[in-house]
């Protein structure tokens, strides 16, 4: 997102800095405090056009008072100095010219106001999260209890988000959200978004960008808002690269990852490879349905084991070809295979049809996802404006195979014997083009403006075989044994304005048009279908500085969620023959109207971050269930009605006595939905809430620690409430030197297994399910970088594309109608 009056909580930036050519210069030094001659940390520090007056650039000094601005065009500049308890400083006239392209200014004295922090001293810092006016960000390579985690356990410690054990992810409250890789979407979380997560490790991951409040130039998809996840990249000349590997007693990774860079020409790539020992987890379930007077009842009590191994590749490279015209393309790999057997021991009485059972179910169930993303973008700039123009393709692939082998039987009930397999091969394809364009008119107004086509191509093979225990071989049944294949195109518009008015205010306002075309087909069975629709999807974010380091916005946006293969895929997911699901090919979109008023400030080094918001969705897609005449149940989405949501969240971080730092967050939310199930209007009000807690202790040599926490209440649906959630991590790390550092790591110390309770209700049936999951892990993590370790400032190179239009989800055992 643009806007023009923005700023970090930690970190200030200023508006108008040029996009135009190379910058060739270098302003460096260090501010000293001028009494005790010890470095000022964490100060402001501001870059003026000495001609014009205007801020250009700025930064802050670093724990040893130093600061650098790299990359500055060549000129006369003043640099303005300032923080809480001394005086304001200004030096004048530094001279950038291509005889001395680079200004050392050395010890820079700054003079105290007589203010004595001595007592409690707390600062600023931009370590772990970053308030902005846009987005928050969450730098995951700042915390070291990420050490061999993966995607889906980095986001549950980013603030406003939440992620269960299956590796949902909702923000604010609504799972309704779309996740991006480096600014681009990726056909990998399509079928099943939690599994796509757990395949990326947490090491190849920078930050992750929360934005609730799209803007125009955002695809209209994401009701809840996005979440961008952005991967590391070196910008440092010549060849440079990092090893890491971690061993526990639950997964381990191995990884590397090289870089070149020669002038204007850059390659890097790099893979990794995960494994997970074999994990044990237990189940229990029971369902009560009503028929009459009469009571029928299902017991399930399961205990089973699940191993994973995963890994991928990416190569990419760049080119400047002069200092306004580059070119990026990137080629990422990524797959995962996992499997999970179980037993389950299941007692059915049916008083209704005089049916008394006892069984017992074995469960094989065996899947492989890969997905991979091209990328190529080509990007030009203007001398000395913020003009832009940029063209983007993507081609985008994810393939799915899942195999569930049962094998059911009873030693008083012969006929309950069965012996199936239950296969799906999903494959899914994704072609982007997007063009955008930046137009500034005078110092005050920019136009952002731009079109995409996005073509998606989805089948699913779903086969279905089965065999008598006479036979040694499988038959299809064909009645349960088709291809279908979904179609849906998108086409987009956008314009955006950005206004500067006066000093103290900001405001974007701009409107998307998309149309969408969706056709299905089945090979053998159900007649084809069509549909289409039209989207106007305004936007409007006002903003009011209220200080150098404070600000009140107000926003508005309509967004839409369309469903992915996930929710439409019509495969039967029977590895339960008593409790069935499938997709819905025919479901609508989502359509959501967002409020929200939000302030930021920093108040001599604590951040502070707070606001309140309205979300009004129509055509709510969920996971609906209904038990038939013979005590079988079936899970399905459907559009269901209306749903509303009010709610507060906040955010606060400190540093005392420049050791420990301190931060936490919290979200209170209202869930009040109304839809028809069954012909019957009903509607449910509830509460979630959310909170997080964080620290970190430096000691010094080295020596870090840090801990983090967070508790998820049930997420609410209209037929009731599934599982809460709670983590513990405990990171210890030594840094032997800036390239060799050694980290030891710790998941739920004090708990060895965490039970996840799903409780439903509808009209005439009540069910409770328990998962409870081996949980406590314990993890070394070794990490060496090697090369050349000066960094260059990079030029921009995130790509244009965004996808934002797939709503993803999991149903509460974390397989989906696809799966």
């Amino acid at each position: 997102m643009t806007c023009l009056l923005t700023m970090e909580a930690q970190r200030p930036s200023w508006a108008g800095k040029s996009s135009g050519p190379s910058i060739t210069g270098k302003i460096s030094g260090v501010l000293i405090d001028s009494m005790t001659q010890k470095p000022v940390e964490f100060a402001t520090v501001v870059l003026i056009n000495a001609r014009m007056g205007k801020e250009i650039d700025g930064t802050l000094t670093d724990e040893k008072g130093a600061f650098k601005l790299p990359e500055v065009k060549l000129g006369v500049y003043d640099i303005k100095f300032s923080f809480l308890g001394f005086q304001t400083k200004t030096v004048k006239g530094i001279k950038l010219t291509p005889e001395k392209p680079d200004s050392k200014l050395g010890k820079i004295s700054f003079v105290g106001e007589g203010i004595n922090l001595a007592e409690v001293e707390v600062v600023g810092e931009a370590a772990v999260i970053e308030n902005r006016i846009d987005k928050m960000v969450y730098n995951a390579e700042k915390d070291i209890t990420n050490i061999g985690l993966d995607a889906s356990e980095v986001l549950a410690r980013v603030p406003m988000l939440a992620v269960d054990l299956d590796g949902r992810v909702s923000l604010r409250g609504s799972q309704n959200i779309q996740i991006l890789i480096n600014g681009k979407p990726s056909s990998m979380f399509s079928s099943d978004p939690g599994e796509a997560l757990k395949s990326i490790p947490a090491d190849q991951i920078k930050q992750v960008e929360v934005i609730t409040v799209p803007t125009a130039k955002y695809e209209g998809e994401g009701t809840g808002g996005i979440v961008n996840i952005i991967t590391k990249k070196s910008s440092i000349q010549g060849f440079t690269g990092t090893v890491n590997s971690t061993v526990g007693n639950r997964t381990n990774r191995a990884g590397v990852d090289l870089n070149l860079v020669r002038g204007r020409f850059g390659l890097n790539g790099g893979g990794n490879v995960n494994y997970s020992w074999p994990n044990p987890s237990f189940s229990s379930f029971s369902r009560t349905d009503r028929v009459g007077d009469q009571v029928r009842t299902l017991t399930q009590n399961g205990e089973g084991e699940s191993t994973w191994a995963g890994g991928g590749f990416r190569f990419g490279a760049f080119y400047d070809i002069n200092a306004y015209n580059s070119i990026n393309s990137s080629l990422n790999f990524r797959g995962r295979a996992s499997g999970n057997d179980g037993i389950t021991v299941a007692d059915f009485d049916d008083p209704i049809n005089n049916v008394f059972q006892d069984y017992e179910r074995i469960n094989d169930v065996s899947s492989a996802r890969g997905s991979f993303d091209w990328t190529t973008d080509y990007r030009k700039t203007y001398e000395g404006s913020e003009r832009e123009f940029s063209v983007a393709f993507q081609l985008s692939g994810n393939v799915s195979l899942s195999d569930n082998e049962l094998l059911q039987r009873s030693d008083n009930t012969p006929e309950l014997f069965r012996d199936e397999l239950n296969t799906n091969d999903g494959l899914n394809l994704e072609y982007t083009f997007q063009l955008d364009y930046v137009h500034p008119f005078g110092k005050n107004i920019k136009l952002e403006t731009g079109a995409r086509a996005v073509i998606r191509r989805i089948d699913s093979d779903f086969r279905f075989e089965f065999k008598d225990q006479d036979l040694t071989e499988y038959t299809i049944d064909p009645a349960q044994t088709d291809i279908f294949n979904y179609f849906q195109d998108v086409w987009a518009g956008y314009a955006s304005f950005n206004f500067k008015l006066g000093k103290k205010y900001g405001l974007i306002t701009g409107l998307r048009y998309e149309r969408t075309d969706i056709s299905g087909e089945f090979q053998k069975f159900d007649a084809p279908f069509a549909n289409n629709y039209d989207n106007f999807l305004p936007s409007i974010i006002f903003n009011r500085k209220l200080g150098k380091f404070s600000n009140i916005r107000a926003s508005y946006s309509k967004r839409i969620q369309r469903p992915s293969l996930f929710f439409v895929n019509p495969f039967i997911n029977q590895s339960d023959p008593r409790d069935i699901s499938f997709g819905n090919p025919e479901l609508l979109p989502e359509n959501t109207d967002a409020f929200e008023i939000g302030y930021n400030t920093f108040i001599k080094g604590v951040v502070l971050n707070a606001s309140t918001y309205y979300r009004v969705t129509n055509d709510v897609i969920e996971n609906i269930l209904d038990v038939d005449n013979s005590g079988v149940s079936f899970t399905t989405y459907q559009n269901l009605g209306k749903r509303e949501t009010i709610g507060v969240n906040g955010f606060a971080s400190a540093t005392v006595k420049k050791i420990l730092t301190l931060r936490g967050g919290f979200d209170l939310l209202s869930y009040e939905g109304e839809g028809i199930i069954d012909g019957r209007r009903i509607s449910r009000q509830a509460w979630e809430w959310r909170f997080n807690m964080g620290s970190t202790l430096k000691f010094g040599k080295g020596y870090t620690i840090q801990l983090f926490g967070f508790y998820n209440s049930p997420r609410q649906t209209l037929q009731g409430s599934r599982g809460n959630f709670s983590m513990l991590s405990i990171g210890f790390q030594k840094e032997f030197s800036k390239r060799t550092s050694l980290g030891i790591n710790a998941f739920r110390p004090f708990r060895r297994a965490l039970a996840f309770p799903n409780e439903l209700e509808g009209a005439n049936f009540s069910q409770t399910s328990i998962r409870e999951v081996v949980i406590r892990s314990f993890g070394i993590n070794f990490r060496h970088r090697f090369g050349k370790l000066d960094f260059k400032q990079p030029r921009q190179r995130r790509s244009k594309i965004k996808n934002t239009d797939l709503k993803q989800g999991q149903d509460q055992s974390g397989n989906g109608p696809g799966n």
